[in-house]
């Protein structure tokens, strides 16, 4: 949900060694950081079949990044089938493919096979709004028209053998097990549960869901969400407009045949009415604590005066107000964090950390009071002005590979931001003031009224 995402989209495939890598580390990050300088200009235009694109030409690196962002995240789930959108997912990345043609059915070795020859990758995940393609390549002519050939192929006709996801659904049920006997994944569920009550952002992946879903529940998923009218196609390598625009046709023809069904309004987050307390017994040697409550969601106007001023809450590591009182002055946390997790809805706001069980009442005593203090009174210009000058000064690692300037990208364009937005970000940075962050805070959080989640703590 993050609005700067760092990291790169897992994939479910092997990746074979690019001819791109000839490219040196120190190449790459003079490229970047001479494009976090300068504008970047993003092209936009909607495809003849309904797809919104937006592009941004990097003809420096000779590769190719494409997202295609879809309305079927996990909060398209049923309550029943949590974990569908991810489950088709991951069928869609590499089970396979069916027969077109005269092409042959490719199974899920020989599907991975012809990614690597063509030293390329495609992958799928869902995350909580979107379920998201990507497709990586060379833009060697003949490599990249395999490559989009290929995926297009993967698109129009993946297979759902039952077999493979039989055998996936058992690893996942294992790793649920697994994760059983972790006190944070209890700790999580709890949140969650207390935090978002019935939305599906709250909703719980468990053995159960899982053993709900089946492959005629992924195909009918893929077929309702999966379609070119709501596509966001975002590029970013080294092509032009025209040729993108081909690309994206390819692309959005191996979907289009599913038609635009329409989507049932998904409710908002509900506040919360009253603190929530829960203390979960547990023999682990660490407590698990987590406090929070529903946050904002990305469109919230207060975006920037609360994204700096939780960077000195909680979010600038052994810089941050919490560290400082938790575990400086106190000790009783070697970690502590804050952060907001924004989407079209209403994501959490979070303070997390863990500590011995004995020490943890007053662990939750110290975090919340330093929460109460930052809402009532907000920042030193000390602290702001400090927050600021590692922002700004590391906005160019926000946007240093091609793989982090596409997550940018799209998510300017899911989000309906300005195209100018990494233009002007380190101007709005700069521009928040502490009153700014006093009053979004206060507007925003209610410290009286947040979830408060101990698991493993010793009465």
């Amino acid at each position: 949900m993050n609005a700067l995402p760092m990291n790169p989209m897992p994939t479910h495939h092997r990746f074979a060694q690019p001819r791109w890598c000839i490219w040196s580390v120190a190449a790459l990050s003079m490229f970047f950081c001479a494009l976090a300088q300068a504008a970047i200009p993003i092209a936009h235009w909607t495809h003849a079949s309904g797809a919104r694109v937006y592009l941004v030409e990097s003809p420096q690196i000779p590769m190719l990044d494409v997202q295609l962002d879809f309305d079927g995240g996990s909060r398209r789930d049923p309550p029943a089938q949590a974990g569908l959108a991810s489950a088709t997912a991951g069928l869609l990345s590499g089970a396979g493919v069916n027969a077109q043609g005269r092409l042959p059915a490719l199974d899920e070795n020989q599907l991975s096979e012809a990614w690597m020859d063509l030293g390329a990758q495609l992958g799928a995940q869902a995350g909580s709004d979107r379920f998201s393609v990507s497709l990586r390549s060379l833009t060697e002519p003949d490599l990249l028209e395999r490559a989009v050939a290929l995926a297009a192929r993967q698109l129009a006709s993946p297979a759902w053998p039952d077999k493979v996801w039989q055998r996936d659904r058992e690893r996942m049920l294992a790793a649920l097990r697994e994760a059983e006997t972790r006190p944070g994944t209890h700790a999580a569920r709890a949140f969650s549960r207390a935090v978002y009550g019935s939305h599906p952002y709250g909703y719980q992946v468990e053995a159960d869901t899982l053993r709900a879903i089946e492959v005629t529940d992924m195909q009918a998923f893929y077929r309702r969400h999966v379609n070119a009218c709501r596509a966001q196609v975002t590029l970013v390598g080294a092509i032009n407009r025209a040729r993108a625009d081909r690309i994206v046709g390819q692309l959005m023809a191996a979907v289009q045949a599913h038609g635009c069904p329409p989507l049932q309004e998904v409710q908002a987050v509900a506040p919360l009415t009253r603190a929530v307390d829960e203390r979960i017994p547990f023999d682990a040697a660490q407590a698990q604590v987590l406090i929070g409550q529903p946050g904002i969601a990305r469109d919230d106007p207060d975006f920037f005066p609360l994204f700096v001023g939780n960077y000195i809450l909680g979010g600038g590591g052994f810089v941050s107000r919490l560290t400082t009182e938790v575990r400086e002055k106190r000790g009783l946390s070697y970690s502590v964090y804050s952060y907001f997790s924004p989407g079209r809805h209403a994501g959490a706001f979070q303070i997390g950390l863990t500590t011995r069980p004995d020490q943890a009442a007053l662990a939750v005593d110290v975090a919340r009071e330093v929460l109460r203090r930052f809402v009532a009174d907000g920042p030193t210009e000390a602290e702001l002005q400090s927050a600021k000058d590692f922002l700004i000064n590391g906005f160019a690692l926000r946007i240093d590979s091609n793989r982090k300037l596409l997550d940018n990208v799209a998510n300017i364009a899911w989000n309906g931001l300005p195209l100018n937005y990494l233009d002007t970000w380190t101007d709005r940075v700069r521009q928040v003031g502490v009153a700014d962050i006093q009053r979004a805070f206060a507007r925003v959080l209610q410290p009286d009224r947040q979830v408060t989640v101990v698991v493993g703590a010793k009465s």
